[in-house]
């Protein structure tokens, strides 16, 4: 049985040869994004995001939830794979990224599908709750402050329907999660979520060791 792969550049570079359906106003926003060096890292993959707009197809959403906007390149993927009539609710903190997204979700035509909040992420999925109910939306996507992401988790849990998705990002950490010494707020937040949710029986779930660490989560009808 073969093991896991260690990959490389030269191996992620075959992987977006072989998959990666890119355009102009993606490459565009991650070039913008990636010219901010101490933000670099919290652009998402485009592999990765291009996974959840996949996940966005074969589950039929039409209602999705992320929980971090920054320069909406996640949100603009998962936009594109909306049925017309779908919604990505995107959550920030600030304006100050989502002034960048805007200009791309326009260029790619989705920003009539996407609905930005802003405002602390907690207050934001309470009055969610409060507006749609619980088990409005097929599936949410939590990318956002890693020491509220107990509490994001189980908000957005809320919101997801039964049988809907969630999707994980940062789960491994940078691969601080396995380092004794690593006893920050952020990565005991996350080690403490990843025990939470493989002793969680609402939930099946799926650890990926891709990007940074995304688990899959459906929510038991």
């Amino acid at each position: 049985m073969a093991g896991q792969l260690a990959v490389d550049e030269q191996l992620l570079d075959y992987v977006r040869q072989m998959s990666l359906r890119d355009d102009d106003v993606l490459s565009d926003l991650r070039a913008e994004t990636s010219g901010m060096p101490m933000l670099q890292a919290m652009l998402v993959l485009p592999e990765e995001a291009q996974l959840l707009a996949l996940l966005v197809r074969v589950t039929g959403a039409s209602s999705v939830l992320e929980v971090g906007t920054f320069t909406g390149y996640s949100s603009l993927c998962m936009a594109r794979a909306l049925p017309p009539d779908g919604t990505v609710v995107t959550c920030d903190i600030s304006e100050r990224w989502p002034r960048i997204a805007r200009r791309y979700w326009e260029r790619a035509g989705v920003a009539d599908r996407i609905d930005l909040r802003i405002g602390d992420a907690a207050k934001t999925l309470d009055q969610l709750t409060e507006e749609r109910g619980a088990g409005s939306f097929d599936l949410a996507f939590v990318d956002a402050d890693k020491a509220n992401y107990l509490r994001y988790y189980e908000q957005a849990l809320a919101l997801v329907r039964p049988g809907g998705l969630l999707v994980l990002d940062n789960t491994l950490f940078f691969g601080k999660v396995v380092d004794p010494a690593a006893q920050d707020p952020d990565t005991l937040a996350i080690r403490e979520l990843n025990t939470l949710l493989r002793d969680d029986d609402r939930v099946d779930i799926s650890m990926l060791a891709v990007a940074d660490g995304l688990t899959l989560v459906h929510k038991k009808p």
